[in-house]
């Protein structure tokens, strides 16, 4: 079954609860959450109090993604907060083993996500710490981007790299101008796990749009 996780970046701040209401309603399976610093990427959002704030609105699983500098100074607040799984970004960690195995060692989900620029082969002796893999079909920091078509090989090599490795078990997400159109190509290429924000806070009928994507 393909995970829609509607991502709240796209919400309406000033009625957070009512929209993890909604999507819950809807049919989501988890709740993307999108921390930016203003550093790492260029954008700022929230943290982890904010998470906490929201965290009784909804059962769904809190997919957070950390776009950061040093992601291990939020590790426990997120762990208190609620937070289920948490994707770091390589290029943020100094030693993505050891950050990855200190996520595990709070009890939570790890997940990697990387950049269009950022190449496979940084997954090769960390695959064992994660259950994600989150493959950036844009540029991150905006959402409302288009789509990169480029990423497709991308992601048909990952599938390839997780059964080589026997880990068909993790979660291949995709994050970047998904629609009912890219959706189609991106599962197509072995995608899993889908993260939706304009198309599906945009749209009309919220169960409408993520049976769409499904």
């Amino acid at each position: 079954m393909t995970i829609i996780a509607p991502s709240i970046l796209a919400s309406d701040f000033s009625k957070l609860g009512e929209e993890l209401r909604s999507i819950d309603e809807a049919g989501a399976d988890w709740v993307h959450i999108d921390i930016m610093d203003n550093h790492f990427v260029p954008n700022l959002t929230f943290g982890p109090p904010i998470v906490s704030m929201i965290r009784a609105s909804t059962k769904l699983m809190f997919d957070v993604h950390l776009m950061v500098e040093k992601p291990e100074t939020l590790f426990l607040a997120l762990k208190a907060a609620g937070a289920d799984r948490v994707t770091v970004h390589p290029e943020a960690c100094v030693h993505l083993d050891r950050t990855l195995t200190q996520i595990g060692e709070l009890g939570i989900k790890a997940g990697v996500a990387l950049n269009p620029h950022t190449p496979l082969s940084v997954l090769e002796y960390v695959l064992d710490k994660v259950d994600l893999v989150l493959i950036m079909t844009i540029n991150p920091g905006f959402g409302g981007q288009s789509f990169m078509p480029s990423m497709l090989p991308k992601l048909r090599q990952l599938r390839e790299m997780l059964k080589r490795h026997g880990r068909d078990d993790v979660y291949v997400q995709v994050d970047g101008g998904i629609n009912r159109e890219t959706a189609a190509l991106v599962k197509e290429a072995g995608a899993d796990s889908l993260v939706a924000g304009t198309y599906i806070f945009n749209h009309p009928n919220r169960r409408e749009a993520i049976a769409s994507l499904r």
